[in-house]
């Protein structure tokens, strides 16, 4: 009974820290939450009043998301330094309480200067924030000069609660982000093996639900690995071992996506097309349900579970429970040891589940250290050699990137210009439907242009946020006729909408946009205030202010979303040749290169350039000719990414792995890919330029001699000419929806 409830346990801890990698959104959901209701059991022993009490847990609200460091000591700077930024915004809102254009003049400036401040890092974006949200708070209580002693100390009430939960109840520290980060991977990738065991099982009519599965598992563990790769420097002392960590992270991820990928070509009868895990709704290959009555199918299902449980299992802390032997026998696959008899493809699933376990061996060692290696296998010896030797020759480098803009160039400088413009603009409009409550329409311009930098992510934006307000004031037209006006009763529920809000704000917009809008309902009655036409005038001021927002991002300085897009597919492309280019050249024969560290700055360019394209994958987007071939062309560079990881990834197992060896062929084999590449960044910088994409014989085609005889299955040379060929298939892919001409192939 025990040992049930412990696995339970496991199971249920495994399930959250792959739902909430690094249990980032819980800790800043209960972060708040505490600041605030500590915040508010102070201000209670001094016998604060109702809207000291409110502005306590604004205040309070404010300095907690605000800070935005990862280490401690730079998050206490910022908080110390918030304290009198925000002491002098409450101060400038009740004296400029009775200046009606006295004050709006300033907020125009101070939101000018919140958002300006932006340039200056982390450090910059929060005090701005404390800046702004103060001034806004002390807006929303009514703040008046006789009223400040008491509003100066709530302010540091605020402060100093935020401060004790984030240095002392709910302390962080990147270190332990990082090992929560570490186990969130290995439980989204258990997810994924099990999402392509549904895979191996599906039947035509259940082929499409798994394969969605195994698509979401595949995005899910890359997301991780890019959480990682964001908090190694921070979260490691050593650079030598945070460089081996990135470097078993990237093969766990790319052995697992190859593991799907030859998953699909068994059910088929041709290889499968990178691209069906990248687009939803690619074409399938024709494929069918293994024979079940064949006794390689049994075997591939035994593997992958027991694949399963060495993700989710040391081995070392269960010597009786087989695991070892099972670890043996998967690494043995490798090797071409007890390959089950079964057709060419299926054997190379086995050959895929062998390198997986040998990227999970190797995820352990760099996580959890030395393994027992009483019980090795002379396959387990080998691949524990292989990593040893790869660990020794891995040493760090540094790369640094800097925005050359300048002047209004800047998107800083733009951003806070627009933002002045469209607050202006909200204010007037804001005053006309109400002389009193006109900065709602002020905070949803500001809150739209957070974190978005063309004209369609702030429409999209403005969409969501007034979406999720409609359905806000809803909920807070209930919770408000449940509440009345019992106080801690409203309080209590203010403080559940809080952590929902902070927990559902990555996920969703809209969904964090109607939590605040329910506290806000909360709030109101609280403080007297709330009726019916208060909560719709909520909702016209949100509009009012997202389309003021919207007309500033369009005619004040803009960036078309257009633009935008072309930027970052152009710095994609460029990313992407670089990754092919270094890749190449070692596999090669040249000097060896920071592949790695290039390949995740493809990754992140990929990841900016999906962000720029969703106002155009919007479902509610009318043109939906454009929509498809967004979709297509991100998946296209999906599929080129995973390709290029997996060259880097080769080409740094050159110098160590025994069974490597660089072929100079391949540099010619490269040269049409990468003019490739470059001819389709030329075009899309320039519609003008005068380029071509080539195509003709395969990559494998243009080396001048044949491969040596024997089994091509599981040959490093024949993975590398694989990758580029897919590569090199992509690229071209992409000529036709960028519009790039593709030239008649040489004969």
């Amino acid at each position: 009974m025990r040992a049930a409830r412990g696995s339970v346990r496991v199971r249920l801890r495994d399930l959250v820290a792959a739902s909430d990698p690094g249990l980032l959104r819980l800790t800043a959901g209960l972060r708040t939450m505490g600041a605030i209701a500590l915040t508010l059991a102070v201000l209670t022993l001094l016998h604060a009043d109702v809207p000291h009490l409110v502005g306590g847990a604004i205040a309070a609200m404010v300095a907690t998301f605000a800070i935005r460091e990862k280490q401690p000591g730079p998050q206490a700077v910022t908080l110390a330094l918030g304290l009198p930024v925000a002491l002098v915004s409450v101060s400038l809102g009740a004296l400029l309480h009775s200046r009606v254009i006295a004050g709006d003049v300033f907020f125009v400036a101070l939101i000018f200067c919140a958002v300006y401040a932006r340039r200056f890092g982390d450090r910059g974006t929060a005090l701005g924030l404390v800046g702004f949200q103060v001034y806004f708070m002390s807006l929303f209580v009514g703040a008046t000069v006789s009223a400040l002693p008491q509003l100066y100390g709530v302010v540091v009430v605020a402060f100093a609660a935020s401060a004790v939960m984030r240095f002392g109840l709910v302390r962080e520290t990147p270190a332990g982000i990082l090992e929560r980060l570490r186990d969130a991977f290995r439980a989204r990738l258990a997810q994924l093996v099990s999402a392509q065991l549904e895979l191996l099982d599906a039947g035509p009519d259940d082929i499409d639900k798994a394969l969605q599965a195994t698509r979401e598992g595949t995005a899910r563990l890359h997301d991780t690995a890019m959480m990682i790769q964001g908090r190694l420097e921070d979260g490691t002392s050593d650079e030598a071992v945070a460089r081996l960590v990135q470097r078993r992270i990237a093969d766990a991820e790319i052995a697992a996506e190859r593991l799907g990928l030859l998953l699909l070509t068994a059910r088929s009868a041709e290889r499968a097309d990178t691209l069906t895990l990248h687009l939803p709704g690619a074409p399938l290959p024709e494929s069918g349900r293994l024979p079940v009555r064949d006794e390689a199918p049994e075997t591939l299902r035994r593997d992958l579970q027991a694949l399963r449980a060495l993700v989710l299992r040391p081995v070392s802390a269960h010597p009786g429970a087989g695991l070892v032997q099972l670890r043996n026998r998967l690494l043995g696959y490798r090797d071409e040891e007890n390959l089950p008899k079964a057709s060419p493809a299926v054997q190379d699933v086995f050959r895929g589940i062998g390198e997986c376990a040998r990227a999970v061996l190797g995820l352990r060692i760099a996580l959890d250290g030395p393994q027992d290696e009483s019980d090795d296998s002379p396959s387990a010896a080998r691949s524990r050699e292989e990593l040893d030797a790869e660990d020794a020759a891995i040493d760090g480098g540094e790369e640094s990137a800097e925005d050359a803009s300048t002047g209004l160039r800047r998107p800083t400088t733009r951003a806070a210009v627009q933002v002045a413009v469209g607050s202006s603009l909200a204010i007037v409009g804001g005053e006309f439907l109400s002389s009193q409550r006109w900065y709602w329409a002020v905070l949803t311009c500001w809150i739209v242009f957070i974190n978005t930098a063309s004209t369609g992510e702030i429409l999209v934006k403005g969409y969501r946020r007034l979406v999720g307000t409609v359905l806000g004031v809803i909920a807070g037209l209930l919770l408000a006729a449940l509440v009345g006006h019992h106080t801690w009763t409203a309080f209590a529920l203010v403080l559940l909408c809080v952590f929902a809000m902070f927990y559902t704000a990555p996920l969703s917009y809209t969904l964090m946009s109607f939590f605040v809008t329910a506290a806000l309902g909360l709030l109101y009655t609280l403080l007297h205030t709330y009726s019916l036409s208060v909560l719709v005038l909520r909702v016209e001021e949100t509009a009012l202010g997202a389309a003021c927002g919207i007309i500033a991002a369009a005619f004040v300085l803009p960036v078309h979303t257009d633009r935008r897009t072309n930027d970052l597919l152009e710095t994609v492309l460029e990313r992407l040749g670089e990754v092919t280019e270094a890749a190449v050249e070692q596999l090669s024969g040249g000097p060896p290169d920071e592949l790695l560290d290039k390949a995740r700055d493809l990754d992140q360019a990929l990841a900016d350039l999906r962000a720029a394209t969703q106002p155009l994958t919007h479902p509610v987007t009318p043109m939906r000719a454009r929509r498809d071939t967004a979709r297509y062309v991100v998946a296209l560079l999906e599929t080129c990414a995973y390709h290029a990881r997996s060259l880097a990834a080769m080409a740094e197992l050159l110098p160590t792995h025994p069974s490597i060896a660089a072929d100079p062929r391949l540099r010619r084999a490269g040269r049409r890919l990468l003019r490739n590449i470059d001819a389709i960044a030329a075009r899309v910088a320039d519609e003008r330029a005068d380029v071509e994409v080539e195509t003709g014989a395969s990559i494998a085609a243009l080396l001048e001699s044949e491969l040596a005889d024997g089994s091509r299955y599981g040959r490093i040379t024949d993975r590398v000419l694989r990758h580029l060929q897919r590569l090199d298939e992509a690229v071209v892919g992409l000529a036709r929806p960028l519009q790039v001409p593709v030239a008649e192939p040489k004969r």
